[in-house]
């Protein structure tokens, strides 16, 4: 039956081809920017990044294990779990049926007994199905046994639209996961970040859920030598400045549009968030006191969003450092669109971003919308 399902996954990807094709030069044109600013020494995709921070976990920890649909013999819908079943055998990597709410909360089950589970979804969008172990089960477990069970379990696995998959296989649910008290939501942007927060989302104490994207897995990132040290890890709840700047702030990925912005005058700085929850509050508050302005980007629904939580955050502690009113970037407020064009309105673009931090800047947009 799934390989039904990803037949016609596939043939639904194949209409939307040229779709995928152009966010994909889009992604790589970003990463040719980070590329620019690294300190690192050698090249790693993203989906390598995730599956050598699996692999070293689990050589590490034996308590460690992965589940999920198709993780093991089929090597992981996205080839994250490649290698790991001939490595570590069936008992630590386990092939699931098709039922996210029965899997999730084994897992649960597990990470209440000392084991530490890594539950692959294979999209955030079905683990609707498991919402209630995530958040009942795991996230609350915690608190209600005054902190003597502990539930140290990683949900991981693509978040956020891809390319032609319609409306429900494009959701972003950072805001979801993150507005819950118990969670820590973790998101990767380049291979040293998927590598260092997978890592530490593995060895934390707490449930975790780890929002990859799917379009950057094969994505290439400089990755520094300390990053491929076995030990490496980074800290949970740390934002990462990716370029400095002094006449705005933008947080999420966008250095691209920064790149258009120096030519303008305008020097960005640029927030890769790494972490929704905890949010780290004071590297965003400190960097708008520096920049005076603040606009900020995500792929959800702007209402309820990341960026409307980052702005009260700025109102409530940097108000009065404020030389222009905040700028959000979000998902339109629709279900997304599967026409391809209409898709491509629904997600913000480079061009979105620069309109903003101009208008925050007070500088004339020479950007046509786009169609």
């Amino acid at each position: 039956m799934l390989g039904t399902i990803r037949q016609k996954a596939v043939a639904a990807r194949s209409l939307s081809s040229q779709v995928l094709e152009n966010d994909l030069m889009r992604l790589r044109s970003v990463a040719s920017v980070m590329r620019h600013y690294s300190a690192g020494t050698k090249e790693m995709t993203v989906r390598d990044a995730l599956n050598s921070a699996l692999d070293e976990e689990m050589a590490a920890d034996p308590s460690v294990f992965v589940m999920g649909e198709e993780v093991g013999e089929y090597q992981g819908a996205y080839k994250i779990t490649k290698g790991l079943l001939d490595k570590y055998g069936p008992e630590r990597v386990v092939d699931t049926p098709i039922t996210e709410a029965g899997f999730a909360g084994i897992g649960v089950g597990s990470a209440y007994h000392g084991l530490r589970p890594v539950v692959e979804f294979m999209t955030f969008n079905f683990s609707m199905q498991a919402i209630d172990h995530i958040i009942n089960s795991a996230a609350k477990s915690n608190y209600m046994s005054a902190g003597q069970i502990n539930v140290p379990i990683v949900f991981r696995g693509p978040n956020g639209p891809a390319a032609g998959v319609g409306a429900q296989h494009s959701q972003c649910y950072g805001a979801w996961y993150g507005s819950v008290p118990g969670l820590k939501v973790l998101v990767p942007y380049s291979s040293e970040d998927a590598r260092g927060l997978l890592k530490a989302a593995i060895r934390d104490p707490d449930p975790v859920v780890f929002l990859e994207n799917e379009l950057l897995y094969g994505e290439s990132f400089p990755v520094s030598a300390e990053a491929l040290n076995s030990s490496f890890c980074l800290p949970i709840g740390k934002a990462k400045i990716e370029r400095e700047g002094k006449d705005i702030t933008i947080t999420a990925f966008s250095k691209m549009a920064a790149e258009i912005l120096e030519k303008d005058g305008i020097s960005a700085e640029v927030i890769n968030l790494r972490s929704i929850r905890p949010l780290d509050r004071a590297t965003i508050n400190a960097s708008v006191r520096k920049t005076n302005r603040l606009v900020t980007v995500e792929e959800g629904f702007p209402q309820h969003g990341i960026g409307a939580e980052i702005c009260a955050s700025v109102v409530e502690d940097s108000f009065g450092y404020l030389d222009a009113p905040v700028e959000r970037i979000a998902g339109a407020d629709v279900p997304t669109p599967y026409a391809a064009n209409l898709e491509r309105m629904a997600f913000p673009q480079i061009e979105d971003i620069v309109r903003a931090a101009r208008r925050v800047c007070y500088r004339k947009s020479s950007i046509a919308a786009s169609a």
